[in-house]
Formats: structure tokens, sequence, C-alpha cells
């Protein structure tokens, strides 16, 4: 469990932790020393992978996905790479409003308002945690030196040759031989309430010492229960309510005063038990495959002694039929028992490798549950629930990791090798087992791993191993994919890596892939073709690296607005070529009738005006009475029916008949917009700020919308 109470910054156990809001945790020192100053005005980009310049690089990765969208997909292959923790501190004179932290763990980087460090919530759960594993720790240690002490307690009123204590008094911190005690420190009056214990030894809070007093017996104090969390805006008012769309603790002064008044807010006590309910039965799964995962070690470790049985039970068969061959065979044993030596060697190496894989992912589980268990005995509702949510979803990413290959050996305690002793004389020098080629070759062909192979949205993630290794090594491998519709396959990948993702696949789409691998020889056979149904609806959200600067993102990039009088525009995270899309928009406020826009863009529109000014974005604008349907600034089909708070904007995009057409509170809106659409096209948005919309996505199309 210590790994998780260290710092990923300084690597010490953590000192007055504070929760970012990828809810990972530094040290308040530590998280000093990562901030850093960002241009004045601009937003720090999340999750970058490096430091300031890398903006060029971001913006030429986003225009390559999108050309690779494009063409039907993409690919990606894991990089390495990580962002180092130490980075540039800036001068004290900087205000906070210019400057960002980033996580060292993620590398999401967010913006400090003018509270500094001081707007992060303080862990006080990670906090007591800590505390409680050092003074755990530090027990053991004073127990384990106290066992070898033969020193005992001396009574501290004795005058002359103090005898050995009897008793300790708790609320005196003093202790007493029988005679002292009943002299000094008698049962009855005021001290009747006072506790007598048996004495302490003197290794497990320093040794007392003798004379009279109570301040030598440097006994620790009992240790008193925490004080309520209070509201950081509201010091004297403890958290009674939590709110859901925040995710955060309050108090019923920040219900009264309106903050939360539209969010959905439940009583705290009820989302600790939730959470906490949530919490552990997560953790039961988990527990469960740690306790095969110790089964497997067994397993794996029979496993090498069966292999080192086998090994030399076959090389004393081999040496056994060298012999009875005579002279002509002697020749040829030498290079046999290499080959079975070598066979031995690679199982055992695979063998090993497997253990102690398997041996750290069971010490990261392990450790992660003593955490959580630890987590589960606070009695902090608040602190809870600020890293409830993150827990449950490592525990439960953790349990997933576990998967069925996971858990089964990659090689076999069996030598398949077959030597032919009835051959004639004259052919033994050409004796060799009849798996092993002789000569080199072009690669067999891979197989694809099918319990690795996933989909994600429009994503596909294909993973794939080798056989048999031939006698040339192999140089990498070539990843083919089909259209989607049946048609012919294209290359995505060319490489060595065995694990590849696929990005901008159409959705609602299945595909076809195969993999070959190639070496010096040539380039082997394809492997066994496996089909990946991409998702039937989309799922996306607001992206935050496209979006202008004046945006305003929250509620996991699902909710929008903006910090200007004028229109901004932010684009969707997801790319359509292909099908028939619908997805809603909710007006969260709407004040002093402004007129947001809704529809599609190109990825390279313009984000500083109203969507459909220039030619790369086919809008509907709508006010408080009527709309209208807007590309190049060009303003057509106006419509009667306006949109205020709490109203629903529908959009229909057919890629199939290559139209657009828009639906208010589940209306249609004038005719069909914008037909002969072809392309690829990102779901945009364009407001000011007296305009706030959440985004919904995942949607079929509504059975009662009125054509």
């Amino acid at each position: 469990m210590e790994e998780e109470l260290k710092c990923p910054v300084c690597g010490s156990l953590f000192k007055d932790p504070i929760l970012l809001p990828c809810s990972h945790n530094v040290c308040l020192a530590c998280a000093r020393n990562i901030t850093v100053q960002t241009p004045e005005g601009e937003t720090p980009v999340q999750s970058r992978a490096s430091g300031s310049s890398d903006y060029d690089y971001l913006d030429m990765d986003k225009m390559s996905l999108y050309s690779e969208t494009d063409s039907g997909y993409g690919s990606y292959t894991p990089c390495q790479l990580k962002s180092p923790n130490g980075v540039r501190v800036f001068p004290p004179t900087i205000p906070h409003r210019h400057c960002s932290l980033t996580c060292p763990l993620c590398h999401r980087s967010v913006s400090l308002d003018e509270r500094g460090l001081r707007g992060f919530p303080r862990n006080r759960l990670l906090e007591a945690i800590v505390t409680r594993y050092q003074q755990n720790r530090a027990s053991s240690s004073s127990s384990s030196s106290s066992s070898s002490s033969s020193s005992a307690v001396k009574c501290q009123l004795c005058d002359r040759n103090p005898v050995d204590a009897s008793v300790m008094c708790e609320q005196c911190d003093v202790y007493y031989c029988n005679a002292c005690q009943q002299r000094c420190h008698p049962s009855r009056g005021p001290l009747a309430k006072h506790r007598l214990v048996p004495p302490k030894n003197p290794a497990a809070g320093g040794a007392a010492s003798g004379g009279g007093g109570s301040g030598g017996s440097g006994q620790q104090p009992p240790a008193t229960a925490r004080k309520p969390a209070t509201c950081v805006d509201h010091e004297a008012e403890n958290f009674s309510m939590f709110c859901c769309s925040c995710k955060a603790p309050v108090c019923v002064k920040c219900l009264e005063e309106g903050r939360h008044a539209k969010h959905d807010v439940k009583p705290l006590a009820a989302m600790w038990k939730q959470h906490k309910c949530q919490l552990s039965q997560a953790l039961n799964g988990v527990s469960d495959k740690a306790k095969d995962a110790k089964e497997f070690l067994v397993q794996l470790k029979n496993l090498l002694q069966q292999i080192q049985e086998n090994g030399v039970e076959f090389e004393a068969c081999l040496v056994a039929q060298c012999d009875s061959l005579i002279e002509a065979l002697t020749r040829q044993k030498a290079k046999l028992l290499t080959k079975v030596t070598k066979e031995k060697e690679y199982k055992l190496k695979v063998a090993r490798d497997q253990i102690t894989h398997c041996t750290m992912k069971l010490r990261q589980t392990t450790g992660m549950m003593e955490y959580c268990l630890e987590v589960l005995k606070e009695n902090d509702p608040s602190g809870f629930l600020q890293i409830s949510d993150a827990l449950i979803k490592r525990v439960t990413s953790s349990q997933d990791q576990w998967v069925k290959g996971a858990l089964e050996p990659k090689v076999s305690p069996d030598f398949d090798l077959t030597l032919n002793t009835d051959s004639l004389l004259q052919t033994i020098l050409q004796l060799d087992f009849c798996q092993v080629e002789s000569s080199p070759s072009v690669p067999a062909a891979p197989l694809l791993q099918l319990e690795k192979c996933c989909t994600r949205n429009n994503s596909a993630t294909l993973a794939w191993r080798v056989i048999a290794p031939s006698a040339s090594p192999i140089e990498g491998y070539v990843l083919e994919l089909d259209d989607g519709n049946g048609g012919q396959y294209r290359e995505v990948y060319v490489g060595k890596e065995t694990v590849c993702t696929v990005d901008g696949l159409h959705f609602n789409s299945s595909y076809n892939a195969r993999v070959k691998a190639y070496n010096a020889i040539g380039v082997g056979p394809y492997s066994k073709t496996v089909v990946l149904k991409t998702s039937d609806v989309a799922w996306f959200t607001f992206d935050p690296t496209s979006a202008h600067r004046d945006i305003v993102l929250s509620n996991e990039n699902q909710t929008v607005s903006c910090n200007s009088y004028d229109d901004r525009v932010v684009l969707g995270t997801a790319a359509f070529s292909k099908g028939v899309h619908y997805w809603e928009v909710t007006i969260d406020r709407y004040d002093n009738h402004p007129d947001p826009a809704f529809g599609i863009a190109r990825i390279n529109t313009m984000k500083d005006m109203m969507l459909g000014k220039d030619d790369k974005a086919w809008a509907m604008y709508v006010d408080n009475n009527r709309s209208w349907f807007m590309h190049n600034n060009s303003h057509t089909n106006r419509a009667e029916g306006g949109i205020a708070k709490g109203s629903t904007v529908g959009v229909l995009l057919d890629l199939t008949k290559h139209s657009l057409t828009f639906y208010v509170n589940k209306v249609q809106h004038g005719p069909t917009a914008f037909e002969n659409l072809d392309g690829v096209f990102v779901p945009a948005v364009s407001l000011n700020r007296n305009v706030q919309v959440t985004l919904l996505t995942g949607l079929e199309l509504p059975k009662n919308i009125k054509q």
C-alpha cells in the first residue's frame, strides 16, 4: 500500500496533499514547484504530453487525425515517452490567473484562479491514512525494539531506588508503583475518574525518566477523532449535502445562495453509503481475481518444475537414441542436444517472464486493495466522496486487466519434438527434429488474439502474436482493413508492434481485419480474418483542444458556455463521413434573447464568428421567436418558433441522403436543409455569454419527431 501513499513528484509520503481535478494527488509544496506560467489569456491544453513548445505539433497531429478520418480510418501506435515531472517555476510576482499546473501522472493541465493553489481541495482523507500508516509503522518498529530490551518502566515518584511501575494514569501521564499510587494517587475523590492502566513499554514512546512530575514520561497522547469537515466558502458550516453535478460536498448556505439551486443535490450520508457500496462491490471482484492470480502463480511454479523434469527426461532419451546409432550418430547428437536446450530455455524464459509480470500485477493490485480497505475504514463522507469516483474506476479497470488469457500459461511443459530412429544409417547425418525448419523461410501466419481485440465508439484495437518463430527473425507486421462494406483491403499499419488502435472508422459498420508478418526472406501468409463492429450510435463530447479560448467547458466536456459577448464556436470530438446520426442540445441558460447556432462544420471552420458565416459550416441559428438556416453567410428558410430556457434543439445528419435537418422541441424547423452534403463533418455549436447548453449523444432517432 505504501506506493499508493507516495507523492508522484517527490517520491515521499504525501504531506499536505491537495486533490487535482483529475482525481490525482500531489503535496502542496510539490504543487508549487510544478506550477508554470502560461501565456496571458491562453487556456492550457488538456492532457498535454510535453511542454509549451508542443503547440505546433498538437495542431499538426489534429489535422493529421482528420485527414485520416476523411479517408475512412487512421492508425495509432502507443508511445512509451512521457513528459518529465520537473518544469520551470514561475516568478512569485506573476498573478495566479496566468499560471497552470500539470498533473505529473496523467499530464492534464488546469489553470489557477485568483485563489491559486488554495482553490484545490485538501485531501484530508489521504492525509489521515498517511498519518495512520506512519503511526502503525512507528509502532511496529518500537514494538520490535522493545521486545529486545529487558529494562522495565520505573516509578517516577520514588525518592530513592525507584522500583518497577505497576500502573500508569492516562490523565496524569505518570507511572506509579503500588506504594506511590496508594499515597499520591488514591482511587477516590477527584482522582476517582482517572483511568489507571498497565504501564507501557518505554520503547513505544520514549523512555520515562526518574524524578517527580509527569513531564518525563514521553508517552504519545491517545488519538482524538477528527473534527467534521467544514465548507471552504462558509467556514462555520459543516457539509450536509452532495452536489452530483459538481461532484463536490456543499453546505446549507451554498444551497441558499443559489449556486447549486438547479443542480442535482442529494444527502451527503446517502451518497457516502452509495459510493462505499460501489467501491466495496468492485473491490470484491478484484479480490477474486487476486485469489485466482495467486493460484495461477502456484500453477506457473509447478510448470517450471515440470519443464525442468521433462527437459531432463527428453535429454536422457535423446542421448540413448544417439548412442545406439554408434559413431555415425555422435556428431549429430551435440546439435540435437543444443536444439532441445534452446527449446527448454525458451519455455523457461517465457514461464519466468510470465511469473514476473503476473507477480508485479498482483503486487500492484494487492497494494491498491490495501489502500481501498483503508479508505473504507474512514468515516469522513466528504473526504471519501472526493476520491471515491477515481477509486471505483481504478478498481474496475484493475479487475478488467485480469482477462482470461492473462491467467493461462503461455507455454506447455511438454516437448513436442519427434526423433525418427528408423531411418537408414546413411541418412543419420541429416537427422533433425520434424518441427524445426532446416532452412530460413518466410514467417508463419500470426494469430489474432480475440480476447484483446475490441471496438470502442468508432475506434478498433487489434492484438496478435507469433505462433511459431521462424529461422529468420521477423522484421515487422502489416495490418489491413477493408472499407466496412466488404470491399478491398487497405494497409492501415506497418511496424514491429503487435498491438494497434485504428481511429476514424465509420459508425454502425463491420470491418474485416487481417495481419501478416515479413522478414528478410519475404512476406508470410495472412492470419485468419476477424470482424470488428463499430458502435451503432455516436457517443462524443465537445472538444476542448479545438475550441475558441473564450469557450468554457464543464460537466466532463458535455456542457459549454462562453466568456465573450461575441459568438464563439466549439466543435465535437466525433467526425462523420457515412451513415445517419442524431444528437440534441438542451438550453440550460438563455438571457437577453441571443441567437445561438447549431449544426455541422469542417475541422478548419472559423472559431471567432457565428457558425455558418463561412463556407465551412452549415447551421441553424435561432432566437426566442424564429430560426434561419445559414451557410457561407447566406440566410434561408426562415421558420417561426424559437427557444427558451429548457428547450431542446435536435440535429439530424443523413449522409446517405446527403442532407441536414433541424428540430426545436421535437418539431422540424423548415424543410430539410443544405442538400448534397458530402465529405467529413463534425458537430458544432456557436454561442455567446448569454447562453449555456448541454450536449446529449448516443441517441436513436425519436419516434415522436414530427416530419
